[in-house]
């Protein structure tokens, strides 16, 4: 199942530059992020929770997979930058099954919220103008609700530190 995952990491992560040139395209107020906010999804627990419930907030928006290789190495940055910036809210939308979820999260634990979003989740994905699908994808949203800058891959925790910080203080990110 692993190499399975790999390879579908790796076959849209070929996709990747064609994904990022549609982000840049997208307007700031693109449909996605309504439908990112329209969109119910269960918690850790299998509760459903509204994404509603996070707006009018700083948003870093993180989707990834425990069969996605980049975005596993990349989790413990973000929850060590979600502790660093607690003005920003955090939020980590799996794509993958809650079980898998549940068992990466006793070994890797994460501080912020995580919702089990399944292989539909690429829907939500693909709305936020990352139309290749690929993992791992970070959006960050503005208290305003328009988007922010958008990451198609890992992230770089430096870069990504400076632009929460933006994100929180309200300056142009």
């Amino acid at each position: 199942m692993g190499s399975v995952g790999y390879f579908g990491w790796q076959q849209s992560s070929r996709r990747a530059p064609q994904a990022n040139r549609a982000i840049r395209s997208e307007n700031a107020t693109t449909p996605g992020i309504e439908s990112f906010f329209a969109a119910v999804l269960p918690d850790m627990a299998g509760n459903e929770q509204s994404m509603a419930q996070w707006r009018d907030r700083p948003l870093v928006i993180n989707f990834w997979a425990t069969w996605c290789p980049p975005c596993v190495k990349e989790m413990p940055d973000l929850n060590r930058l979600a502790q660093q910036h607690p003005g920003a809210q955090f939020l980590g939308i799996a794509i993958d099954t809650a079980s898998n979820v549940t068992e990466f999260v006793k070994k890797i634990p994460v501080s912020f919220p995580i919702f089990v979003a399944g292989h539909g989740g690429l829907g939500l994905v693909r709305a936020l103008g990352n139309v290749a699908g690929g993992l791992p994808f970070t959006v960050l949203v503005r208290a305003q609700g328009d988007l922010g800058p958008v990451i198609l891959g890992p992230v770089d925790p430096d870069s990504l530190s400076a632009q929460v910080a933006k994100l929180v203080s309200g300056s142009a990110v």
